[in-house]
């Protein structure tokens, strides 16, 4: 079932989620957790988290509390798994992760999620970056989840495959390369026919990925700011669209499948040399380069640099759903896993970057390196990456019009089987098939 289809069930399974709430809500289940009460909280996390050694500590630290953890590949599946039970109005666990593309769709059913004001949130509000908090926040000012890592982006690069072309490897010369705060997207692609007539070799991995980032530096998205579609018409987003096809056309795609990278090979092998970087990728990439054999040799590294400028991708949040029956609990493991002492673990584990002030700063503070992108100061260069960033509306089909309007089309770019125009008459077709008239 598609996922579009899956959000008006939810309305339907409304009234039925009263009544299981209800009767979740009244065998004691926020009576505190204890050896003499035990309590098991079921958490479902998406991607990579970092979470395994945090619900340990959590556990020691909370005796009666047992957590039962599912994490699901990436989060367009989680996002139909989300779906799929709030229609069905059960089955979601306690602590829900939920990702910043599809959180608009979830401020739709943002009643069947507990209010996290009810335990603590305005005291606690002061951690996040202004725009993470409000994030999480629905319309009627309900705080629905606390935020976990944010995704300002720079850009990945392998030196090795730089040198190789004639370009500079070293990564401040890179963001210099690049333009630095002039950085453009113009740029981008001149320096990928550079690379591309020098190597005969593709300069990123798909376009789906640079798409996206592309539209996430727009004032306006998928959505305007109040709530319309804004794709059909939209002259900026096809002038986009169409520089991006004009440098698949070229060869510039390595037309890879996303979240794949045939199991991270194309990560070791020279496939392409530069891919966006939202501060999460960085975990992404960690994982394939380990599936392929590779490591801090295969040449990548991280610049303090991003086309277009300041850009956002990605981050998420915790929610707790209200037919949780232990809803206080929920909360409180929730608001333990965000906060700066552990987004810092997080962190160092998951190689994503914390949306809380304190650990931002003390991640910058520590200066520690990450080996596996050349010793890169991971902190201080996604601390830079962050300054600007203006989070985007994201409306309630936002990620299925990224993955499953676009997806299709950036594809018949990717594959050769299609022009600019015929791939943006494609994304307009499957708009209305998927979105506007469902």
């Amino acid at each position: 079932m598609e996922f579009s289809r899956l959000r008006k069930f939810t309305a339907l399974a409304g009234v039925a989620s009263l009544a299981l709430v209800a009767a979740g809500c009244s065998g004691g289940g926020n009576k505190a957790a204890s050896a003499d009460n035990p309590v098991t909280l079921t958490v479902t996390t998406f991607g990579t988290f970092g979470y395994d050694d945090l619900y340990a500590e959590y556990e020691k630290q909370n005796p009666g509390v047992t957590i039962e953890a599912t994490n699901i590949d990436r989060g367009s599946n989680a996002r139909t798994d989300a779906f799929t039970k709030l229609a069905a109005g059960s089955g979601l666990s306690d602590v829900t992760a939920i990702e910043e593309g599809w959180l608009g769709s979830i401020m739709e059913v943002s009643d069947q999620f507990v209010d996290l004001k009810e335990h603590g949130a305005e005291d606690i509000k002061g951690n996040w970056v202004d725009w993470k908090f409000k994030q999480g926040t629905d319309p009627n000012g309900r705080v629905i989840g606390y935020g976990t890592d944010i995704g300002p982006q720079a850009l990945c690069f392998n030196g090795k495959l730089f040198e190789a072309a004639g370009l500079p490897s070293d990564r401040e010369k890179v963001a210099e390369l690049f333009g630095g705060k002039d950085a453009s997207w113009d740029k981008y692609f001149e320096l990928g026919r550079q690379y591309k007539a020098a190597t005969g070799k593709a300069w990123y991995d798909q376009s789906g990925f640079v798409w996206n980032s592309m539209v996430n530096q727009m004032d306006e998205g998928y959505y305007t700011k109040d709530g319309k579609l804004n794709v059909e018409g939209n002259k900026e987003m096809r002038a986009k669209f169409d520089m991006l096809a004009a440098g698949t056309a070229d060869g510039l795609s390595s037309n890879q499948t996303q979240f794949d990278w045939g199991n991270g090979k194309a990560f070791v092998d020279g496939s392409f040399a530069t891919h966006v970087c939202p501060a999460w990728m960085l975990g992404t990439i960690k994982g394939q380069l380990e599936s392929a054999g590779g490591g801090a040799a295969s040449g990548w590294d991280v610049a303090d640099v991003f086309p277009g400028g300041a850009s956002n991708w990605g981050g998420a949040f915790l929610s707790v759903p209200k037919s949780s029956k232990h809803p206080a609990e929920a909360a409180k493991l929730a608001a333990w896993l965000t906060a700066p002492e552990q987004q810092i673990k997080q962190s160092a584990a998951a190689n994503n970057f914390p949306s809380t002030l304190e650990a931002q700063a003390k991640i910058v503070e520590a200066a520690k390196p990450n080996e596996l992108f050349n010793n890169a100061p991971y902190g201080a260069i996604f601390e830079s990456r962050a300054e600007g960033v203006i989070a985007q509306f994201k409306g309630p089909d936002d990620s299925v019009i990224q993955e499953n309007v676009f997806g299709p089309a950036l594809k018949m770019l990717d594959s050769g089987k299609g022009t600019a125009d015929e791939a943006w008459n494609e994304a307009v077709k499957l708009l209305n098939d998927l979105v506007v008239n469902n």
